[in-house]
């Protein structure tokens, strides 16, 4: 079965359940998905319930897609991602954004919690993502091309919406939230980078490190949707302070800042 055969069999399962397609995506990264309890759910739909659909296996991803109303506005939550340290494939990771593209959505938020690596940025930070460094891992695009979903060669040069980025800009303004901007670096983990690893994503340009995300986007891109990229930096990297970094310290600083995302979202999601 292709892959274009499996996100519409995924597609046409969902349809069944559901009365409203979405117009928007979230994908809700580690500590961050309380926030699908702010959508007006018409419908919830676990991973698990979806024929050859892979399932989260992170303490913090509850693994189910949650379709409704938010802001007015249709849209459907990722509450919980794949990722590749979790055993699958960097197609089977990409899969969610391919039903997306199959329901019509044309707008993908991806949210994550990361590592600072620039110094100047502090644990409870909100990052715009203006770009990112994806070359040590697998490409989703790997493969026999399918036209359907996507050129063979797509350009890479503007993977993260301008105006979205704007828009967001806009709405941590209104509400009083500092908002960085910077580039976002992928490491597949699960284990933590080095700080000799992080000493060299700094020279090479990286303001935040994680590992998701960057799989996600190429995808979004390749299907022709805009892609909005918010990290929330959980903690700063290793080898910047003198202390291991823990799992826990990113479901605890995603904790703390929850009002400040759901402010975020919202405002952004009824701007959009």
């Amino acid at each position: 079965m292709t892959l274009f055969d499996k996100a519409e069999r995924i597609c046409s399962c969902l349809k069944e359940k559901i009365e409203h397609l979405p117009e928007i995506a979230l994908v809700l990264g580690s500590g961050l998905g309380a926030f699908a309890e702010q959508i007006d759910a018409e419908c919830v739909v676990p991973y698990s319930e979806l024929d050859g659909f892979p399932v989260s296996t992170v303490a913090g991803h509850a693994g189910r897609f949650v379709f409704g109303t938010l802001a007015g506005k249709n849209v459907v939550a990722m509450q919980g991602r794949i990722h590749l340290y979790e055993g699958y494939s960097p197609e089977e990771v990409t899969l969610p954004i391919r039903v997306f593209q199959l329901l019509g959505v044309r707008t993908v938020v991806l949210t994550n919690a990361a590592g600072a690596v620039n110094t100047a940025y502090r644990p409870g930070d909100f990052m715009a993502i203006t770009d990112h460094i994806g070359l040590f891992a697998p490409s989703p695009l790997t493969g026999a091309n399918d036209e359907r979903l996507g050129v063979r060669f797509p350009s890479m040069s503007e993977v993260y919406d301008k105006t979205l980025a704007e828009t967001l800009k806009s709405v941590a303004k209104t509400h009083g939230i500092p908002l960085r901007e910077g580039v976002y670096a992928y490491a597949k983990g699960p284990m933590y980078e080095t700080p000799a690893e992080i000493r060299m994503l700094r020279m090479l340009g990286a303001d935040a490190v994680g590992m998701s995300t960057v799989p996600e986007a190429i995808v979004a891109a390749h299907g022709g949707m805009k892609v909005l990229g918010i990290s929330c930096l959980t903690n700063m990297a290793a080898g910047i302070l003198k202390q291991p970094l823990s799992h826990a310290e990113v479901m605890e600083t995603g904790k703390r800042v929850e009002k400040q995302f759901s402010e975020l979202l919202l405002g952004l999601v009824g701007a959009l």
